[in-house]
């Protein structure tokens, strides 16, 4: 799909100890790698997304500019283009397939820039929600690589209420009875429209949907969003194992789960050094703007911006000039510091 590229993990160890045999981590890139090997930027993927799907933050003019810099954009262990329960062989194929932390998706990650590419040094690693949480990670696994992270509409780590919205999605999917416990041959497409109506409520704000700001999007009522956009969302090729995986990822995610450092999440926030602009978005229910105060004030360089309007966790989905606006500025700002 859009021409990606496969790097190939080998037997690929993760933090839980199971070992993905003949691993694969798809990324693509945007832009070409300079000589000095020193002006890539690391853009992960989020909860369920691949790589064209990141591709509103890439482009001529922007902060993400390919004629500057060289953009790699490594898609998410289980999101269906690298290693994943809908393409993994047996035996850690489907149902089977092992659970993956944030660190692991760094981890490799980490072996794309570093042993392919020969990367020493990025210029920036950024990403919206789970790519915010792998952003984060990225500058606690590997602070010799990392000088500026952008964070935006994510977490260092995922908050309890957080972790009620997960549960209410795991519930909602996995309650069809064609779900099978993940030894499905065909898709719980009940399962998957019954999470899309779960995320609908939390995806976008109160004051977007008192406001009907979908109507600007192009539906003409809310069942109509709810069907045309989020029903849609989850039936476009997205398969229930993958985002059960993903899902798991992003509930277990915590810095201070770091391999191979102990303490507590606040010395974990403590212990990034990176040059960061962390931008929550004021009514996000995900991740709300008190969460990442919280966070800010415990990095010894960081800086708070709230991302203002009604859009919720989709300010950071590209799907409004405005905001996407307002982080290209923020990309910018740090790029050129």
């Amino acid at each position: 799909m859009n021409g990606h590229e496969v790097f190939d993990l080998g037997d690929f160890t993760l933090g839980g100890g199971a070992t993905l045999r003949d691993a694969k981590l798809a990324y693509k890139t945007y832009g070409t790698l300079n000589d000095a090997k020193d002006n890539a930027i690391v853009y992960p993927t989020w909860y369920s997304g691949r790589h064209w799907e990141n591709e509103w933050l890439i482009g001529e003019g922007m902060a993400l500019d390919p004629s500057e810099y060289f953009i790699i954009v490594p898609n998410m262990l289980g999101n269906g283009l690298s290693s994943s329960p809908s393409n993994m062989p047996p035996p850690y194929d489907k149902a089977r397939f092992p659970n993956i932390a944030v660190a692991d998706n760094v981890a490799a990650q980490h072996k794309l820039a570093a042993e392919h590419f020969g990367i020493e040094s990025l210029a920036l690693v950024t990403g919206w929600s789970m790519g915010a949480g792998q952003t984060y990670q990225w500058a606690m696994s590997h602070p010799e690589m990392v000088p500026k992270i952008a964070p935006f509409c994510g977490s260092a780590k995922t908050s309890e209420h957080n972790i009620v919205f997960l549960e209410g999605v795991k519930g909602a999917l996995t309650a069809d009875d064609a779900w099978k416990n993940g030894w499905y041959d065909e898709q719980p497409t009940k399962g998957l429209r019954a999470m899309a109506r779960v995320y609908a409520g939390w995806g976008f704000s109160q004051a977007f949907y008192w406001d009907r700001v979908y109507e600007e999007m192009g539906f003409t009522s809310l069942e109509d969003f709810l069907v045309g956009f989020w029903e849609g969302f989850f039936l476009d090729d997205r398969d229930a194992n993958n985002l059960l995986t993903m899902l798991w990822t992003w509930r277990n995610g915590d810095i201070s789960k770091t391999p191979g450092f102990e303490g507590t999440y606040e010395e974990a926030l403590a212990q990034i050094q990176a040059r960061a602009i962390v931008m929550p978005a004021e009514k996000d229910l995900y991740f709300p703007p008190e969460d990442e105060e919280y966070a800010v004030e415990r990095m010894p360089n960081a800086e708070l911006r709230v991302i203002p309007g009604v859009w919720g966790h989709f300010a950071g989905g590209g799907l409004n000039e405005k905001d996407t606006k307002f982080i290209d500025d923020a990309l910018k700002e740090l790029l050129a510091e």
